[in-house]
């Protein structure tokens, strides 16, 4: 089984130690202009050739990052993958995007550029996706974890999907992506990454199938963990950290276990056989 590359995003004081259990980096460009020690990173990371995703900060913002600041940062930074602006749960203006953004890719022949499912409703998704992919010609593409209506995909007879609404999101997006699979909208030419998780055991869940064109994942899910304090069960977790990252940046390291950290980020990996 195909090898699937994951990131997780930390704080100032871990950029480093990340490197240890990172397959690659993944930024977020609108900490390049905020914090000096973050850029000079990953102007480190391009210099030393480490692969590099950018985001274009939706989750973070609330919005996307603004066009020139994109621009520049894909300039200057030069990332192997980066997310071109998509709009929460916005289809029309995320395909709108997607479309303008398709124009820059002859600048950058050196980047993927990877638009992200968006949509008010599975059938919305589902129709952005096939956009995407069928009209548009993107050759990877993105899922957040999110979305209002994942809940909503699972059967609510399903036992424990009732009480938690972080498994039902966990599992509405697992049977969103293996019907996708399974009803040939995706097959095993197509690439996928997976936008941060609700719960960490998400990725033991998905059918073979779709692991194999599962290429790269990020999610802060084991930082933010640990700088609460919790270590992952054998099984994972029951609810997501509340931490966000944008919240902790600045945090010092003698704030975090870095030895519950190591043993979360290890488990991580274990628990979903990357």
């Amino acid at each position: 089984m195909k090898k699937i590359k994951v990131s997780h995003e930390v704080p100032l004081c871990l950029l480093e130690h990340s490197t240890q259990y990172n397959d690659y980096q993944y930024c977020l460009p609108h900490l390049m202009d905020k914090y000096e020690e973050y850029k000079n990173f990953f102007l480190k990371c391009r210099d030393e050739e480490v692969h590099i995703m950018m985001d274009n900060s939706l989750h973070e913002l609330g919005t996307p990052y603004s066009k020139d600041r994109l621009l520049y940062w894909l300039e200057e930074l030069k990332p192997q993958e980066f997310f071109i602006p998509d709009y929460w749960q916005d289809k029309t203006k995320s395909l709108v995007s997607a479309k303008e953004w398709k124009q820059y890719e002859e600048q950058f022949p050196d980047t993927v550029f990877i638009p992200v499912v968006q949509g008010n409703s599975k059938a919305e998704a589902l129709e952005c996706f096939i956009i995407y992919k069928n009209n548009l010609g993107y050759k990877k593409i993105a899922f957040s974890y999110g979305a209002s209506w994942y809940k909503d995909v699972v059967d609510y007879r399903t036992p424990h999907s009732e009480e938690n609404i972080h498994t039902r999101n966990m599992l509405g997006r697992i049977e969103f992506i293996n019907e996708l699979y399974d009803l040939k909208f995706l097959d095993e030419n197509d690439l996928i990454h997976l936008l941060g998780c609700q719960l960490p055991q998400e990725f033991s869940f998905y059918d073979d199938e779709v692991r194999n064109i599962i290429d790269t994942i990020d999610t802060s899910n084991p930082i933010m963990a640990s700088i609460e304090g919790i270590e992952y069960t054998k099984f994972g977790m029951e609810s997501k950290p509340k931490t966000r990252i944008d919240d902790v940046m600045e945090i010092s390291i003698s704030s975090i276990d870095v030895s519950l950290l190591n043993r979360n980020t290890l488990y991580f990996k274990t628990l979903n056989n990357l």
